[in-house]
């Protein structure tokens, strides 16, 4: 059995806090910030809710304090999205560790959902956020080289 045969993939059952309908609400929002490239206004609050209710996500103090905590830098997009990156197995909680916000039998449809559908976006997110970091990086540097009246020298 593989990560994604767990259960029957796009199947939605009701639960106490969450329906069927809100949860496939939240895959369509979800799959629609991936294939934004993470843009800011496809973020939604129900999509936002459901990371800090049912994916082990610390609320950061609101939907904003989370995006900018989360999306702001390649670094910290691609801490975000291990969380959602099946390829070497059940992934966990990069707040906690642990794999309960996957296997939760009540968020387990969803949840589970969620890494498949990131699983078509994961990798090309991660290589821009880390492009996008490396020219963060060397911005940042070349500055306090600058700052320091130190000349850089690059080499192609």
């Amino acid at each position: 059995m593989t990560l994604f045969e767990v259960v029957e993939e796009g199947v939605m059952h009701d639960v106490e806090f969450m329906t069927a309908a809100e949860k496939r609400k939240v895959l369509k929002q979800w799959e629609l910030f991936l294939q934004s490239g993470l843009k800011k206004e496809k973020f939604t609050k129900a999509l936002y809710t459901h990371l800090i209710m049912h994916c082990s996500f610390i609320a950061h103090y609101s939907i904003h304090g989370f995006f900018a905590t989360y999306f702001e830098s390649g670094d910290d997009i691609v801490h975000f999205l291990s969380q959602f990156d099946g390829r070497d197995g059940i992934p966990k909680s990069i707040e906690y560790g642990m794999i309960g916000w996957y296997t939760s039998g009540d968020h387990h449809d969803i949840n589970s959902e969620m890494v498949r559908i990131a699983s078509k976006y994961v990798p090309a997110l991660i290589k821009q956020a880390q492009n996008r970091q490396k020219e963060t990086d060397i911005a940042q540097a070349k500055a306090l080289l600058a700052k320091h009246g130190v000349d850089l020298v690059e080499r192609r």
